[in-house]
């Protein structure tokens, strides 16, 4: 039921409209025509009975800042990476945090993906010298990989304003194009490199270094997910390690075989940990009841083996491009790595050539003769 009626001022006649829905909050406005009213009665009234209208009205009481920070507090709790989409946020709250979310539009945020793309990255770091201190700054800029991270935090926090809130009518962002990203690294040791690492990291003063690049190398198991294992996520009698918090969420069981089971086994016996701490791979320093810190062992050990361009998330490549060449399958591939589809091991297809060729050839055969 709508009601429009005249009312006089010192200024002149206004006309007021009142739209009453049965099941919803009464909505006015005052208007200088009564043309004015009767569209704005006709709209009101039809975007109420479409459920659009409280969406909107919404998006015209709350900030971006405002939603960011709701979503910071209420949903990135139950999220596992949240460090990396806090500091995706909080761009995105320095970029249009001042806009109503009624202003936000596909085209804003397209400006600021460009913007993200284009602006230089500054970091600086301290080195020690003999004279004191020298502060080096470098610079880089954000591939479209990156960027489209940075949009994917941004566009579920839109989702959930619109779909859960009933802040917004729709989420904005679907509306702007993702950039393309580069196939992947695909850097892995080749048999020389290898062998030329694994004897530095033997003659490491680290007592953990080469048993952990061992179980990076033959199970393609993430730095996180080796450093943070408790000898209760191992199981010697059936050769395996259950990882029970992965980056996916699922749960893994990872194969323990040849030399990495050995070497485990070695450690058990050693008990090179603390009484507080079940951790295999423990920090040394007593107030310290985290896992271990490998990485000055680790570059170190890249040095003495003359490695370069060489990450220690590259042993993970290095076990996909193993399993490739020798005739996993893509399916196998990401069984091992915990991956969920296929998408993220085409990476190692160019490696399994040989193997596809052979099946072919087999399938040829038992076809043809």
């Amino acid at each position: 039921m709508a009601n429009i009626q005249k009312v006089e001022g010192k200024r002149g006649a206004k006309f007021r409209a009142l739209v009453r829905i049965k099941g919803f909050p009464p909505q006015s406005a005052t208007f200088d025509r009564i043309t004015d009213a009767k569209k704005w009665v006709q709209d009101t009234e039809s975007a109420i009975r479409e459920r659009r209208y409280f969406k909107t009205a919404e998006a015209q009481h709350h900030t971006v800042e405002d939603m960011i920070k709701k979503y910071v507090k209420d949903v990135l709790p139950q999220k596992k990476t949240t460090k990396d989409v806090s500091l995706h946020l909080n761009y995105w709250k320095e970029q249009i945090g001042a806009y109503m979310l009624s202003d936000v539009t596909p085209a804003m945020l397209g400006e600021v993906k460009e913007r993200l793309l284009s602006e230089p990255i500054i970091k600086t770091r301290k080195v020690s010298r003999k004279a004191g201190c020298a502060v080096i700054e470098t610079k880089s800029q954000r591939n479209g990989a990156t960027v489209n991270r940075y949009m994917a935090s941004m566009s579920h926090c839109l989702s959930v304003a619109a779909n859960e809130w009933q802040w917004l009518e729709v989420n904005p962002m679907q509306k702007v194009k993702k950039l393309k990203e580069s196939r992947g690294r695909v850097r892995f040791l080749d048999d020389d490199e290898r062998e030329r690492l694994l004897k530095a990291c033997q003659e490491s003063v680290n007592p953990f270094l080469y048993t952990v690049v061992v179980l990076a190398a033959s199970t393609g198991m993430r730095h996180g997910e080796i450093m943070n294992l408790s000898w209760s996520d191992i199981d010697f009698s059936n050769r395996r390690i259950i990882l029970e918090e992965t980056k996916n969420g699922e749960r893994r069981a990872v194969a323990l075989v040849g030399k990495a089971l050995e070497l485990l086994q070695e450690l058990k016996k050693q008990k090179v940990r603390r009484i507080d701490n079940n951790l295999v791979f423990p920090g040394s320093h007593v107030r310290n009841k985290g896992h271990a810190s490998l990485r000055p062992a680790f570059l170190a050990a890249l040095k003495k083996a003359k490695i370069e361009n060489f990450k220690f998330h590259d042993l993970r490549h290095s076990a996909a491009s193993y399993l490739a060449m020798n005739g996993a399958s893509l399916t196998d591939i990401a069984a091992v790595l915990g991956h969920k589809t296929l998408a993220m091991v085409k990476r190692y297809s160019h490696l399994s050539d040989s193997h596809v060729s052979s099946v072919v050839e087999s399938m040829n055969k038992k076809i043809f003769g």
